[in-house]
């Protein structure tokens, strides 16, 4: 066991001696982009674990250590933490948990604290918790983020985006089924080799990488037929965790539907002309402005040559360019309505409609604000703008029942249901 080290506040610190030996958790949210981010961590030296473990035990867990009044999702994440190092799978005395931290007004932002009072409770305060962050909330001897691991980052980010846009429109139409499933496994190893050598992250390599992506799924054989198209927007944890919303994916796909879940890279451009935002309104540092105008400059680059490869490929319904995604809440939302998913939530709505993905399934947590502002709260409104805008918001919480979420996704495929067979019936 490796001489645990504090800081002045009293918290353990990772240390480099830690590094060499000990096994990294980290939760489990958006499957392919996660694998892919997990293994950029791995090459940069860290022995990370991805957790995909799911039951009802771990809601149990949590709820052990989190008041129900928390977010669920903080509930979960801790929960599958402390369930991972209760299971007797690893040696909690040689085991680290990771944790993501954003520093801004979301409660998403806590959850660190959360765990650290969780594993003292649970016996378990020799297990160090990082912070992943990119904000300096908090360092660790053992553990930095670095410059090129951010590029790995924003690369996973980007390729992830890809493979599940890809994904989701291939496999509601494939003749063989589990080709494209097979088609992501297939890059995310490639991927995880390029990037073990250092490829894969070059402007050229990103853009041949890209189109070759989206020239073997186009290859994969489908028959095209008429489908509902739903999109699922909300809460960024429950929108792509399987365990936040009860496999929504999988149930959605059961029910003959094409899913379109938005990418990564719009929340990542979100959260990052946020800060250019606040030095406009508020001012701040023209050097942070600088470097984080790079960042965003850089962001945009990725998601032009990401959407241009989508668009080779005329099979495939290629998502806007951000610029367009903002302008689309223009006179609707404030743009400083930017807690949580803020105005970006919003806005994925209404673009979902615009793009015929009109049936959405608005994923969120019980107690979060401002998704029931920015999500549920603005369902009125775009039903005003949009009358062919179908949307269910779906509370997820510990005392929420599937059966119950269930039955009210199935109306609103009723409704869609309904309005699809007029649509044909009027194109006849």
């Amino acid at each position: 066991m490796a001489k645990l080290k504090y800081d002045k506040s009293g918290r353990l610190l990772f240390t480099r001696e830690m590094k060499k030996d000990y096994t990294i958790l980290a939760p489990m949210m958006a499957p392919i982009h996660f694998h892919l981010m997990i293994d950029v961590l791995r090459n940069c030296g860290y022995h990370f674990e991805l957790l995909d473990t799911t039951g009802p035990n771990i809601v149990q867990e949590g709820l052990k250590y989190v008041h129900n009044d928390a977010c669920y999702p903080a509930i979960l994440v801790i929960g599958q933490l402390i369930d991972a190092l209760k299971s007797g799978k690893y040696d909690v005395n040689k085991t680290a948990l990771v944790m993501t931290q954003t520093g801004g007004g979301c409660r998403a932002s806590n959850y660190i604290h959360l765990l650290r009072k969780a594993l003292e409770k649970a016996g378990l305060k020799q297990v160090p918790v990082i912070s992943l962050n990119i904000s300096f909330l908090e360092s660790n001897p053992g553990f930095h983020v670095t410059l090129p691991m951010i590029r790995k980052f924003i690369a996973a980010m980007v390729y992830g985006d890809a493979l599940m846009l890809l994904r989701n429109q291939t496999e509601a139409y494939e003749i063989h089924k589990g080709e494209s499933n097979a088609l992501v496994k297939k890059w995310n190893d490639y991927l995880n080799n390029q990037f073990n050598h250092g490829k894969a992250l070059s402007r050229k390599q990103q853009k041949d990488n890209l189109f070759r992506i989206v020239k073997e799924f186009a290859a994969i054989p489908i028959k095209k037929v008429p489908k509902v198209k739903v999109g699922i927007v909300g809460e960024i944890y429950v929108k792509y965790s399987a365990l936040g919303n009860n496999n929504l994916e999988d149930f959605l796909r059961e029910q003959g539907c094409e899913v379109n879940v938005p990418g990564f890279i719009d929340f990542g451009l979100f959260k990052v002309d946020n800060r250019l935002d606040d030095i406009k309104l508020y001012g701040g540092n023209p050097v942070k402005y600088f470097f984080v105008n790079l960042l965003m400059q850089y962001l945009l680059q990725m998601q032009n040559t990401f959407i241009a490869a989508i668009k080779s490929e005329p099979r495939y319904e290629a998502p806007p360019p951000y610029a367009h995604i903002k302008e689309l809440v223009k006179g609707i939302v404030g743009y400083g309505d930017k807690m949580g998913e803020g105005w970006l939530l919003t806005s994925e709505m209404l673009e979902l409609t615009e793009s015929g993905y009109e049936n959405i399934v608005c994923a969120q947590p019980f107690g979060c604000l401002p998704n029931h502002i920015s999500g549920k709260g603005m369902i009125h409104r775009i039903k005003a703008l949009n009358e062919k805008s179908n949307i269910v918001p779906i509370d997820y919480d510990p005392s929420a029942t599937r059966v119950n979420q269930e039955n009210r996704i199935k109306l609103m495929l009723a409704v869609a249901r309904e309005n699809l067979n007029k649509e044909l019936a009027g194109s006849h």
